[in-house]
């Protein structure tokens, strides 16, 4: 039996050549953090700006915190740190086909912004589909993932209230968001 000759003797194999690392610019390193808190938060550009500009124009506090604790105040975010769902994703589908209620009224809008004593719960229609709160809502409660301190979560009800509005150290995940000012600055 005859062997199949390749294409290319072994000396002479292609290689893939790899372009040696460029150092990331100023801009790059902002609009990397920018767009890492887009994905994060599951944003388009439209929505993330209009964020910024009302986190910008309030008189409180440094814009980039205001930014970040208005998108930790998303109800989506907020459904999503209670444990009702298993990602922002799917917190958000969840919402928009109505199975969240905020302080006992349907609520469709995954931006919805809440504010301080504001209870959201499952709409009872969700409650009594047991598949959906013990594969989801029941088997995350029970994980060891902590509800951060600006809300309290009630898990016999399955449901939890606003306990204050978020500051920069309920934010545990690693965001620069001086540089994302710096982006929207220029």
């Amino acid at each position: 039996m005859e062997k199949k000759s390749n294409k290319f003797s072994e000396q002479q194999q292609p290689t893939t050549k790899q372009r040696p690392s460029r150092k990331l610019s100023e801009y790059g390193k902002q609009l990397s953090e920018k767009q890492k808190v887009k994905e994060m938060y599951g944003l388009r550009e439209k929505q993330f700006r209009r964020f910024f500009a009302i986190a910008s124009k309030s008189r409180e506090g440094m814009p980039g915190e205001n930014l970040l604790s208005l998108l930790e105040r998303r109800l989506d975010n907020a459904v999503y740190r209670l444990k009702l769902s298993t990602t922002r994703a799917q917190s958000r589908q969840v919402i928009v086909h109505g199975h969240i209620l905020v302080n006992g009224k349907k609520v469709y809008s995954p931006s919805y912004i809440v504010n301080v004593n504001d209870e959201v719960s499952l709409a009872p229609n969700v409650l009594e589909k047991t598949a959906f709160v013990e594969q989801v809502v029941d088997k995350r409660m029970n994980i060891g993932i902590k509800v951060p301190e600006w809300l309290e979560l009630n898990k016999k009800d399955r449901k939890g209230k606003v306990l204050r509005n978020p500051v920069r150290s309920d934010v545990q995940a690693p965001i620069e968001e001086h540089l994302i000012v710096e982006l929207y600055s220029k």
